[in-house]
């Protein structure tokens, strides 16, 4: 027997967490973690769980977990975040946990009896204001003591001081890690954030694996000089540096890479950055991506020595820190297989593809079986205002995934 959601409640949920944090002025969303908007978000939630008879929770790490099913069994988790990029979309994230939520709605209202537990789990912090994803991390096992210790944002504002002031320990965050044994496996559905799926015509990207990823923040130190006196042959210009190397990019990635590796200049700082002088320094951040650790390696080598031979050239000294590198996650087999048995049962047209951008199922894939779903993004835009999904494919979205949990936690 195939179940179906009520659209009309998720839309409801979608629409309500949308209005916290929601700028008129240019219709974006600003709900990054621990904000005040971000807080009312959970304690909304929370409240919804309540009220529909779950077991509700937050944990240390500012996590709400809603619990239906007994206490005894162990428990599949259907999760993803809240918290918002500074003006983003309605959708990101919330889609999976207003999702997840009313996978437990029908469980209940349909009186279906299970042998295994279902949670729906808010995460915390997904997008990285501090430069994690604090309640995937805490909830895996993979946060670290020292990190919550020294995490601030761009800003400059500690994390632990930003859980301080809604009353949250920072070290209880340590203790929010579950115990795999207790778990049967986790689930998320999020909108795709890029244009695959719409413009090959799929409604489901079951997705195989997230990309691991490398941040560097690379400087280029040469001269600052007289934009009008200082001949051009004689020049110590560090932007030529960044330029040289951002024509690069393509070649590194065609002799290295592979058709899902990423490599990507996000923002370049000139200094002394005015307009009548030669640039004596350049700092810019840079990221690869791919689904291969190796090939992750192959490209990071690749970058320097590319680098290196560019700053000789330009009479430059090259600089880097490798601010983070997360391996890449693949997700259960058996897991991908179940949403596609479901996807397909339906005549939903189906793609297997990796994911390029992060998400909290990259954290549970080392502690439990992990399947990822995804829907798609009008126009690949996600992380502002005109983010959008058709509510038909969020429909078509929650009830494949709603299947999918039925098959692995119903009697």
């Amino acid at each position: 027997m195939t179940f179906k959601i009520n659209l009309d409640r998720v839309k409801n949920d979608i629409y309500t967490i949308g209005r916290y944090g929601y700028n008129a002025e240019d219709q974006g969303v600003y709900r990054q973690g621990f904000t005040d908007e971000d807080i009312k978000a959970r304690a909304w939630l929370q409240q919804q769980f309540d009220a529909e008879g779950l077991v509700s929770d937050m944990d240390g790490a500012g996590n709400v977990i809603g619990r239906w099913g007994s206490s005894d069994n162990k428990a599949l988790i259907i999760g993803s975040h809240l918290d918002s990029v500074p003006a983003g979309g309605m959708f990101d994230g919330v889609l999976g946990v207003v999702a997840g939520f009313e996978c437990i709605r029908v469980i209940k209202e349909n009186n279906i009896p299970l042998k295994h537990a279902v949670e729906v789990i808010a995460t915390s912090e997904e997008e990285g204001r501090f430069g994690g994803m604090l309640g995937a991390q805490a909830l895996s096992g993979d946060l670290k003591l020292d990190w919550l210790e020294r995490a601030k944002d761009a800003g400059g504002e500690m994390l632990r001081d930003a859980m301080a002031r809604y009353h949250m320990p920072y070290h209880k965050a340590m203790e929010a890690a579950r115990d795999p044994n207790d778990l049967i496996g986790f689930l998320e559905l999020h909108i795709e954030q890029g244009p695959v799926l719409e413009q090959t015509g799929n409604t489901i990207g079951v997705v195989e694996g997230i990309s691991g990823v490398f941040k560097w923040k690379v400087k280029l130190i040469g001269k600052a000089d007289h934009a009008g006196t200082a001949p051009m042959n004689l020049r110590s210009d560090a932007f030529m540096g960044v330029a040289d190397f951002a024509h690069e990019i393509a070649r590194i990635i065609d002799e290295e890479g592979t058709d899902k590796s990423r490599l990507t200049i996000g923002s370049v700082e000139l200094k002394p950055g005015f307009a009548h002088t030669v640039p004596g320094k350049a700092e810019f951040t840079l990221v690869g991506r791919d689904m291969s650790e190796s090939v992750m390696t192959a490209i990071a080598d690749s970058c320097r020595k590319v680098l290196s031979a560019i700053a000789r050239r330009h009479k430059l000294m090259f600089e880097y820190e490798q601010m983070s590198w997360l391996a890449p996650r693949h997700c259960s087999p058996e897991m991908m297989e179940l949403l596609q048995k479901h996807s397909q049962a339906m005549d939903f047209k189906t793609l297997v593809m990796p994911s390029g951008a992060g998400h909290d199922a990259q954290f549970f894939t080392d502690i439990t079986p992990t399947g990822l779903l995804f829907v798609p993004s009008v126009g690949g835009v996600s992380h502002a205002p005109d983010e959008w999904t058709h509510w038909h494919d969020v429909e078509k979205g929650c009830n494949v995934l709603l299947n999918a949990v039925l098959e692995l936690v119903a009697k």
